[in-house]
């Protein structure tokens, strides 16, 4: 399917860019302006053309939940206070980082990101 192609999408998602696209061409916005904006907001609201499976949201793989979820949960575990010894500086966030740099004082932590924590904890060791 070419791009721009508009033949996946349902009659609504259509009669919906219309609708928008009036809108904005009654409110002087030039024609192919108000047909991108029309469909960019239509793409917006339902995620695209018509899709398989429901709502067309959400992706194929669950790698991304998964990910979201670990790192939730170690977040969490953060809030409690747990520890995570032996864990790679490089898997710490930013704000665990900043807390060994606190516990080491190093001078000018507040300032640095996340990458110049990390070499600034590597040098501290």
């Amino acid at each position: 399917m070419p791009r721009g192609s508009k033949a996946k999408y349902t009659d609504k998602q259509k009669t919906k860019a219309e609708h928008i696209e009036k809108s904005y061409e009654a409110k002087g916005v030039p024609k192919a302006e108000a047909q991108a904006r029309a469909w960019a907001t239509v793409n917006k609201q339902s995620g695209g053309g018509e899709r398989s499976g429901g709502s067309g949201q959400h992706t194929s793989s669950d790698s991304k939940h998964k990910a979201t979820q670990s790192s939730a949960r170690r977040a969490a575990l953060t809030r409690k206070g747990v520890p995570h010894p032996d864990q790679p500086l490089e898997e710490l966030t930013k704000t665990e980082l900043m807390d060994k740099a606190r516990k080491q004082h190093i001078a000018g932590r507040s300032s640095m990101r996340k990458a110049q924590l990390i070499e600034a904890l590597h040098h501290a060791a």
